[in-house]
């Protein structure tokens, strides 16, 4: 029986860390992205980084980013998985994954079978696809969901995860629906935008590995 990998983004303190920790979490995401609610400075996010050693695997997740940020970002936080969540092409990630040698995933907002069938063209370039709800004011974070359904027949050729709108809720459901071996949350476990909750991550991962 396979692993349910599950990551818990957004993470930005130390106590909500530990939380992500203890309940289970795979992978936790650190974002640096200004305009996110979920934005964390590089000191900060190096602080917990440490803390997830050994434990889990770090995401940093990253927005359009240029060379010097991400060099800096990669530099100060050495995690595991860079997430691009942005515009970024296959080309950009093929190349960032080669240059560093560190496990690339690119999230991909899904609206239609057409947007989901465009996901070809990262194959080859990146570890992981991340299937997403599309951009709104922010590019993921949202609290939004697809139609899973587009999901059930689609023949997937690379490592693939689940995100937007999950909740402890809803994500058995739609592990259930679409045998998405990751899952991923932000908002769903969160009292208010950028702040996470941790009876909710607890219960989110609970859920998740029932699923």
């Amino acid at each position: 029986m396979r692993e349910q990998l599950i990551k818990i983004c957004g993470l930005s303190s130390p106590d909500t860390m530990q939380a992500a920790l203890d309940a289970g979490a795979t992978h936790v995401g650190l974002v640096h992205y200004q305009p996110s609610p979920r934005h964390i400075e590089l000191p900060d996010a190096s602080r917990l980084r440490a803390m997830a050693r050994g434990r889990a695997k770090v995401v940093l997740l990253l927005v359009n980013a240029d060379i010097e940020t991400t060099s800096a970002a990669i530099e100060a936080i050495k995690p595991e998985v860079i997430q691009f969540h942005g515009t970024e092409t296959p080309e950009w990630c093929a190349l960032v994954r080669k240059q560093v040698n560190i496990e690339v995933w690119k999230a991909l907002g899904v609206k239609d079978k057409p947007t989901l069938e465009k996901s070809a063209r990262y194959i080859g370039k990146v570890d992981r696809l991340l299937f997403d709800a599309p951009a709104t004011a922010l590019p993921g974070g949202n609290g939004t969901s697809f139609d899973w359904s587009l999901l059930a027949d689609h023949e997937h050729t690379a490592a693939w995860g689940l995100a937007g709108g999950l909740t402890p809720e809803n994500v058995a459901d739609a592990i259930a629906q679409t045998g998405a071996p990751l899952v991923d949350t932000s908002s769903g476990v969160e009292s208010a935008p950028g702040i996470k909750d941790a009876a909710k991550i607890a219960a989110f991962c609970a859920a998740a590995k029932a699923g």
